[in-house]
This record gives C-alpha cells, structure tokens and sequence, in this order.
C-alpha cells in the first residue's frame, strides 16, 4: 500500500517532538522508508525536523538527506557538527557522499572530511569532488568489484566476497590487469560453472561498454539508454578503472534534462520550481517575455503598414489571429518532434528526407485548413477572392513554419545550443512576425491594394 501522509500523522509527530517522547517517535518513524520520512520532515518546521534527524540512527538519516528538498537538506546541515555530518556520510556511497559536501562551505568540508572515520572513503570522496557534477566523474561511484586477470577463478571469488561486503548492489564483476586497465567483464553463471583452478583470463567477456571521466552526464544517460544497461564502468585517459555508473544516478539526469528541456520549451531561462521565490520566477520568465513583445513590436508595424487595407477589406484582420495561432501550432509541433528526435538519438543531424516529409504533412495539413477556410469564407461573407488570397497565405505560412520549426533546433544543435530552446515562444513569435508578412505580402499580391 502507498504511504500518505496525513494531518493526523503530522500532529502525533509535533506531539512527539513537544513531549520529547524520543522512544515512541523513534518507534513510529523506523517502519517507514526513508523517502517517506523526507516527505514528513518537508512538512515540518527546520526546528521539528532537526529533532527527527537527531533522534533516528544515522544509517536511517543518511539516506534521508538524499531524499530532502535542497532548502531543508542546507538548513539540517547548517544544524549538524562536522563531526555529526561526518557519521552521516560513513553511511552513503561514495557520490552521494560527495555530493553532499560539495553543498558545504570550504571551511566546513575540510573540517567534515577530517571527521570521517573510514580513511579509504574518505580518499574516494576527495577524489569525486574533483570532477564537474556533470560529468561521468560526477555521477560515478567508487564502489565496485574487480578481479585481476591472472587470478582464478577460487581466488576470484574470495576476493568477491571482500569487496562485496561495502556494497549494496552488485551489478557488474569487472576484470582489469596488473596496472587496473579495464579489460572486460565477468559473467556471474560463467563463474559459478566453471573449474576453480580455471584463469580469469579464459572465461572473462572482453565485449564492454565504458565512458571516459569527462563525457558529459546526458551522453552517459544516451548511452545507458541506448544499451539498456543497469551500470557502466568510468575510465580515464589511460583505460584505468575508476569507478562506476548505476541506472539510478541516469534516472536523475534524464528527470534534470526533462525539466530543463520543458522549462526551456515554454520560455523559461534557468532551472525554477514553484516553491521558489518571485524575484527568481520572475528572473527565470522575464527574458523571453521581453524578447517576445520585442518581435510582436514587428508584427504591429506590419499591421500599420497595410491599415488602408483594413477599410477595403476587413476580414483580411479578422483572420490574423487565426494565422497567428496556426503558424504557431505548425512550427511548434514540428520542432518538438526535431527535440524529441535529438534528446533520444533517433535524428542526429540535418536529413532532407525527414525535411521532406515535415514539409509534405505541413503541405496536407495546410491544403484541407486552406480550403476548409476558404468554404467558410464563401459562405460568411461572399468575397472569394479574399477568401482564395488567405487561403493561400495560410498554406505559404504553414509551410514556412514548418520549416523554421524543422530547421532551427537542427542549427542549435550543431551549433552546441541546447535546440529546446527554439520550442515555444521563440517559433511561436517568429512565425508571428514572418506569418504576417508573408500574409499581408500575398494578399497584395493577388489583391492589388
């Protein structure tokens, strides 16, 4: 059964925390997953929450931090003492240890890192901070098991159950040489049939996927994804075994990108939730909002510009807004499908075939909207001439936009521009402008005013 939170729960828990009754908070709290007991401190006040912290084992409360909103996580933290951080972190892997005092001040994680009871995780740590946060280096854990190519297979297991021991999952046995270049991996059936005196060397799976230190965290997610991994192994310039990547840790970076992207696609400039402030919403939508009436300003000159058509013929206006709307739908819908196909590998660069097709669906679409629009037009108001020039323009439009909204993330893209940014308001306003022009050009044309 999922766990909900409810009001009478939060009330028996200040209840608790008033009377201090420690044993029966601890009593109520432990059954509970970690994650579900974030959900509960997020409910509370920094005072409350502080308390549970304290109260609960740190092998419960170390992975609660993991789980804690970024606001309340900085606020516990800034509550605990180096060496009371420290007990936390002896419990975590080493990435997430890491990522946890690269939220601290520099004073603080010296002190915190000095505090850390386990020397060789502590090493492992330092080591992690030394990477981008976005990178293979990042994300990796430094937890895993290896196995020499010279050993057997006895020996191999032996060494197995060692390693094992500091490891919550173990997904990969890698193999790697004398100067720990990574050479293949070990297939689990493989080693349990296999003779124990029988070298490594004969039985090991050399066929391995690796990403060096520095790729970028998205490519690593492209990667896993592409070859339905459950880890990849992390290397460095020489090939050397550094450490490794879990499914978990990619879940993060695809959910990261996903909101970016999304921000992006409607015009917001920098990663924001709805928790956050109104100076930084307001920072984080400003830009494109500005932007957007900036190239709507064009569109209102057009529109000043052809004002003596207006007398002539009005419903050359009233269908600007249905221009608009259309062109922009086009163009958005065609540029979603370019992001999509970039973000998931599937369209790597410009294709003219898949140009041509855009084109030839925007052609379709546009020909039955052309003529539905010029069937209604006929019948309201009996100008078919008018009505011949807007269904035109609604076709050159639809195309235009279509290839605009084809075009642009594919420029973006090879130019290192993160191509979400051309869905939303940046085709939408562009096909404003240019949808008008063309719009209110072709109607000159065939009208003659």
């Amino acid at each position: 059964m999922q766990f909900k939170i409810s009001k009478e729960l939060i009330v028996q828990i200040e209840e608790l925390i008033k009377s201090k009754d420690d044993h029966q908070l601890e009593s109520l709290l432990n059954d509970l997953h970690h994650a579900d007991i974030a959900e509960i401190l997020d409910e509370l006040d920094f005072n409350e929450a502080t308390y549970i912290f304290k109260v609960l084992d740190s092998d419960k409360t170390a992975e609660i931090l993991l789980e804690l909103d970024d606001d309340l996580r900085e606020n516990i933290l800034s509550r605990l003492s180096p060496k009371e951080i420290a007990e936390e972190l002896d419990e975590l892997d080493t990435n997430d240890a890491a990522d946890i005092i690269a939220e601290l001040s520099q004073s603080k994680k010296q002190e915190v890192i000095s505090e850390l009871q386990d020397v060789e995780h502590a090493k492992d740590i330092v080591d992690l901070l030394r990477y981008d946060e976005n990178t293979a280096g990042g994300l990796m854990h430094k937890e895993l098991v290896k196995v020499n190519e010279n050993w057997n297979v006895l020996t191999c297991v032996k060494e197995m159950r060692i390693q094992a021991e500091n490891i919550s999952r173990v997904h990969s046995i890698y193999v790697v040489d004398d100067q720990d270049k990574l050479l293949g991996r070990l297939s689990l059936k493989d080693l349990l049939t296999t003779s124990t005196k029988t070298p490594i060397s004969n039985v090991y799976i050399r066929k391995l996927n690796s990403v060096n230190v520095d790729v970028e965290d998205v490519e690593v997610a492209r990667i896993m994804q592409k070859y339905d991994l459950e880890a990849i192994p992390v290397t460095d310039e020489l090939g050397r075994l550094l450490g490794r990547i879990t499914i978990d840790d990619i879940v993060d970076v695809i959910k990261d990108e996903a909101d970016k992207d999304y921000q992006l696609a409607a015009g917001i400039t920098q990663d924001v939730e709805a928790k956050d402030s109104v100076f930084e919403l307001t920072k984080a939508r400003l830009p494109w909002l500005i932007i957007g009436m900036l190239i709507e300003i064009v569109a209102s000159i057009v529109l000043k510009h052809n004002e003596n058509a207006f007398q002539k013929y009005t419903t050359l206006f009233i269908f600007v807004p249905l221009l608009s709307a259309t062109a922009g739908n086009i163009g958005v819908q065609a540029s979603a499908i370019v992001v999509q196909g970039l973000a998931n590998g599937s369209l790597k660069e410009f294709n003219r075939n898949y140009l041509s097709k855009e084109l030839t669906v925007a052609m379709i679409s546009g020909t039955i909207i052309s003529l539905f629009l010029l069937g209604y037009h006929s019948l309201m108001y009996g100008q078919y001439q008018v009505g011949l020039a807007i269904s035109i323009s609604i076709i050159v439009v639809i195309l235009f936009a279509a290839t605009l909204g084809t075009l642009v993330p594919l420029f973006l893209h090879k130019n290192k521009i993160d191509p979400a940014i051309a869905t939303g308001p940046f085709i939408t306003t562009t096909n404003d402008v240019f949808g008008i022009i063309l719009y209110f050009g072709i109607a000159q044309l065939i009208l003659g005013y």
